[in-house]
């Protein structure tokens, strides 16, 4: 039987709201280590930003991230997942959309995010993927 996202998908991501600060977003990833923060309205999925998002659409382009809201730089188009969906799915979307990471949606909701380390250390935890993955995060 084919694994489910839910077997693979880091739980509770971490939500924070569309006028919050860059820097608010940045701490919560630093306080969590984790590189990827949701945009939520509420139970509202809204839009997903990254670290490297942080990187290239605020530092790059001088904007200082004390002002900037996190609205301004989340990406908006988003590929989900459903907890119900195969892995196989995740796989497919990544290839498709060559993204690192989709938001798990249950009944709207977030609940969870999976990533290419999660499929890599579910599909091959013999990995440098995997491995890498697996480590506890840089802090």
């Amino acid at each position: 039987m084919a694994k489910k996202i839910r077997d693979v998908m880091t739980p509770a991501p971490v939500c924070v709201a569309p006028a919050e600060s860059v820097s608010a977003a940045a701490r919560a990833m630093g306080e969590h280590g984790i590189g990827t923060v949701m945009v939520c309205d509420g139970d509202r999925l809204l839009g997903l930003v990254t670290d490297r998002d942080i990187a290239i659409r605020v530092l790059a382009e001088n904007r200082d991230p004390a002002v900037t809201q996190i609205a301004d730089i989340a990406s908006e188009e988003l590929a989900t997942l459903s907890p119900d969906d195969d892995v196989s799915e995740a796989v497919r979307l990544v290839r498709e959309r060559a993204v690192r990471r989709i938001p798990v949606v249950s009944d709207g909701r977030p609940v969870g995010i999976v990533s290419i380390g999660d499929i890599a250390l579910d599909r091959d935890s013999g990995s440098a993927l995997a491995d890498v993955s697996a480590a506890p995060p840089n802090t």
